[in-house]
């Protein structure tokens, strides 16, 4: 963006201050998604067919298994821990008592991002560490772009990220994090066939 300042939002650029989450709430809307990370705005252009289909298929997915307190939400929803960092994963998964009618206040149990040609390196760089530094416990980022794959990442005792899984195709990823389920990456671009997925 060139012309940032003639934006709504935009005011205050000059001064070289962090955006807050004050700044994200004038924000146009013109359906780009909006997020802050360290006071860094942060810009996404609105995504594709392909990214759609998979985050609905991973948003119902996680509701069809998830037990009760806890509560499975799509984009747009935000993560909003303090007023320097508010990011809007494509998939939460959070307590239901953490929840309040604009946002999540505390790290969500899993973040799920899936990828676009746009976000691929932001969503396995700047937002995985972010992430991370919240405490957010699971972090999946699953990639429609052929083969597709889905890569899930946890906290270990230390704080760290680690990769527990990579699968692709019709390989199944189970885990019991943040409850128990399955997931195959290739049943989640079924929607993007006429048959939709249908043998």
């Amino acid at each position: 963006m060139t012309a940032m300042s003639a934006e709504p939002g935009f005011a205050g650029i000059a001064s070289g201050r962090p955006f807050t989450v004050r700044d994200l709430e004038a924000m146009p809307d013109d359906g780009h998604r909006y997020e802050l990370i360290d006071g860094v705005l942060i810009v996404t252009p609105a995504p594709g067919w392909d990214h759609q289909e998979a985050s609905i298929a991973l948003a119902v997915a996680l509701r069809a298994a998830c037990p009760p307190g806890l509560r499975t939400l799509p984009a747009p929803f935000a993560v909003q821990l303090d007023e320097h960092n508010e990011v809007q994963p494509d998939v939460v998964v959070a307590r239901f008592d953490d929840l309040t009618p604009q946002h999540l206040p505390v790290a969500p149990l899993l973040a799920v991002e899936v990828v676009s040609p746009s976000t691929r390196l932001h969503d396995l760089n700047t937002k995985k560490v972010a992430y991370e530094r919240m405490g957010v416990r699971s972090y999946w980022v699953f990639d429609p772009v052929a083969p597709g794959g889905l890569r899930a990442f946890e906290l270990d005792e230390v704080g760290r990220f680690v990769e527990v899984a990579k699968v692709v195709g019709d390989e199944p990823f189970t885990t019991q994090r943040p409850f128990p389920m399955t997931v195959v990456p290739a049943r989640l671009l079924d929607g993007l066939r006429p048959d939709g997925g249908a043998a």
